[in-house]
């Protein structure tokens, strides 16, 4: 599940005398911001896929929890998987900037394909043709304290792919922004690009 109705929905499945041992929950949306500040015990061993967690045991990890506390001037502050990512993402596009030589948009947007920088998890983050980057993909446990213990983990980072494989509107959508291709939407099928899935579905069903 996901959305801003998760801990609710977390709470009333303890309402009704369901913990995470009957009926485990997998959220999509829910970390340690939407965790900070409740009571979390009635919530502890459902779980929440995400490419980072606090808890994550990486020295560049506790650098980075330490200078947002620093930051805040709160020692209960908490990161979470969106500041990874904006993290990665800043630092993707200083990278990008110093290949191209200048800040120009359409030059940075070039040089930024195969740029690998540092994410928290202890590995590197890679800008992929389609503009998606390379993450692990994390699945943690909800602890009473309010953070994740990670209890699965892919073996190594995951490229993020732009369009579905498995759904008629996408499928024969792909994403390339080098040039010649330069296109976020490019239709194998027609050779086209810019279809939208509406027009992929409405030519499917004729």
């Amino acid at each position: 599940i996901n959305g801003d109705a998760n801990v609710p929905f977390y709470r009333e499945l303890g309402n009704q005398g369901i913990s995470a041992s009957d009926i485990p929950v997998v959220a999509f949306s829910v970390g340690e911001q939407e965790l900070s500040g409740i009571d979390t015990g009635p919530l502890v061993g459902h779980l929440a896929a995400w490419n980072y967690f606090m808890s994550v045991d990486s020295d560049a990890n506790y650098d980075f929890i330490d200078q947002w506390i620093e930051h805040t001037g709160n020692e209960e502050a908490v990161t979470n998987d969106p500041m990874e990512a904006h993290y990665i993402g800043f630092n993707m596009y200083i990278e990008a900037v110093k290949k191209a030589g200048t800040t120009d948009v359409d030059a940075v947007k070039d040089a930024i394909v195969g740029v690998s920088v540092p994410n928290l998890t202890g590995g590197y983050a890679t800008m992929m043709p389609n503009h998606h980057i390379t993450k692990p993909v994390l699945i943690g446990e909800i602890q009473d304290n309010g953070q994740f213990s990670v209890v699965w983990e892919t073996p190594s980072t995951v490229a993020g792919d732009a369009w579905s494989d498995f759904l008629p509107g996408s499928r024969d959508l792909i994403a390339d922004w080098r040039k010649p291709m330069f296109c976020g939407s490019f239709n194998t099928a027609t050779g086209k690009c810019g279809a939208s899935a509406g027009e992929m579905a409405a030519e499917e069903a004729e």
